[in-house]
């Protein structure tokens, strides 16, 4: 069982990571974050949005993600459905997986 600590270190790694692929500055609030007794739900937005809330700054497909509690897997939402839509899904194990919609911890690195 991972910490809410731990859980936000591997949200700020899975970030880290797309903000050096998109060179965007990404930005993601511990007051953003819900949390479950399964994981927590991480909301990101660009920087640059959020200090000016200039909608010319927003990223596009900045779907919401979750770190599983108990394994540290992140599974990434889509944007088609709202975030409590897709928390929804998870729960009641109806949510339909991409294939690169979860990633494994050890596979972080390599994302």
């Amino acid at each position: 069982m991972l910490t809410d600590k731990q859980m936000r270190q591997i949200a700020d790694k899975f970030l880290k990571k797309k903000e050096e692929l998109s060179n965007i500055p990404i930005i993601s609030l511990e007051e953003w974050t819900i949390k479950k007794q399964y994981g927590n739900i991480y909301i990101y937005g660009s920087k640059k949005h959020y200090e000016t809330k200039n909608d010319d700054f927003a990223i596009i497909g900045n779907a919401p993600f979750l770190v599983e509690r108990e394994t540290g897997r992140i599974v990434q939402f889509g944007t088609l459905y709202t975030t409590k839509e897709y928390i929804q899904q998870y729960e009641e194990n109806t949510y339909e997986y991409a294939d690169d919609s979860v990633i494994e911890p050890e596979d972080l690195d390599n994302y």
